[in-house]
């Protein structure tokens, strides 16, 4: 979290609206490399879920340390996924939520 109070962060990542002089909102999940992995931007109407955001950091997390790979709507202690082609297609068969 943080403020962007002259939109210099939010015109590097496409959110600052000059017009209004704010930023829309957006959030961005960056790596420890400075990659993002995960970004969504919303217009004031739509509030963004805490939830899903701690849920896609701590999936990241996982991810990174393990090399496993997570379904839409996993939570954490679920089972996860060893990525590979025997996987391709048959992720609904091996991942029952």
């Amino acid at each position: 979290m943080l403020s962007d109070a002259g939109g210099k962060i939010g015109s590097i990542y496409g959110v600052y609206d000059e017009a209004a002089g704010v930023d829309i909102r957006g959030r961005f999940l960056i790596d420890p490399d400075f990659v993002i992995r995960a970004m969504e931007v919303l217009t004031p109407e739509v509030g963004r879920n805490p939830d899903e955001l701690l849920r896609q950091i701590k999936a990241f997390q996982h991810a990174r340390s393990t090399g496993e790979v997570m379904p839409s709507g996993w939570k954490p202690g679920q089972v996860t996924l060893k990525p590979g082609p025997a996987l391709v297609g048959k992720v609904w068969e091996v991942w029952k939520p």
